[in-house]
């Protein structure tokens, strides 16, 4: 499980753990994941990662020997830039962590996945690998590349013992915005005003019930928004 420190990724680790699995940690922020990580029971472990960083993925994957479910969660957004005045580093660093941080670590543990002979790589992509919206470039460039690597396994590990899912997840109430607006707490808190977005754990849902399903069955893709949101754009608010 990546990016386990808070949120989606965190939900998911406790919600997997409750349902059996042993799970495995990574986060950068260790005292957090060591935090998650003891709600998860016993045998769950904790290990610095930083899925922008080779060498630091190495290292988790070494301790992973064994593996068959696989949550690529880690990933964000910073800033809402236009193209005209787009920060390339924050870009950059966008296209990092959600798309290349995804293929590293989806790389390196395959191996053992397709190994298990039940294996199962899950992706925590977003409606913005399939939707668009202004100032929002950066961020959906990077999850609509994330949505191509992702599809593309599928096909590529068609075969093979290897299920591959992912998730895209509408308005998710975590801490998204603010890592978005660089801690502008105001700034984030208006983007959930007036309508009820989904929870963490509405979302952790979707990731255990897709690796509980019978090895026959792969679900490709499952899409999840809040009752108050169509699309990245169109969303109902409830007046004041």
């Amino acid at each position: 499980m990546t990016g386990a420190s808070s949120g989606i990724g965190a939900a998911a680790a406790v919600a997997l753990a409750r349902e059996g699995f042993s799970v495995v940690l990574g986060a950068r922020r260790l005292d957090r994941l060591e935090a998650v990580a003891a709600q998860c029971g016993p045998a769950a472990r904790a290990l610095p990662l930083d899925v922008t960083n080779s060498d630091s993925v190495d290292a988790f994957v070494e301790q992973v020997p064994e593996a068959r479910v696989l949550v690529n969660n880690a990933g964000g957004a910073f800033g809402r830039d236009t193209i005209a005045a787009a920060d390339v580093e924050a870009w950059r660093r966008m296209y990092e962590l959600n798309f290349l941080g995804t293929v590293r670590v989806t790389q390196a543990l395959l191996p053992a996945i397709e190994a298990s002979g039940d294996g199962h790589v899950v992706v925590i992509g977003s409606i913005a690998g399939f939707e668009v919206y202004s100032q929002g470039a950066g961020y959906t460039s990077a999850k609509h590349a994330e949505r191509a690597f992702t599809k593309t396994l599928r096909l590529e590990l068609l075969g093979h013992p290897v299920r591959v899912t992912e998730i895209n997840p509408g308005l998710v109430q975590t801490e998204f915005s603010l890592v978005r607006f660089a801690g502008d707490e105001d700034r984030a808190q208006k983007v959930y005003e007036g309508l009820t977005p989904l929870a963490a754990g509405d979302i952790a849902d979707c990731v255990v019930w897709v690796v509980t399903r019978p090895s026959r069955v792969n679900v490709d893709e499952i899409v999840v928004r809040p009752r108050d949101q169509a699309t990245a754009t169109a969303i109902y608010r409830r007046p004041e």
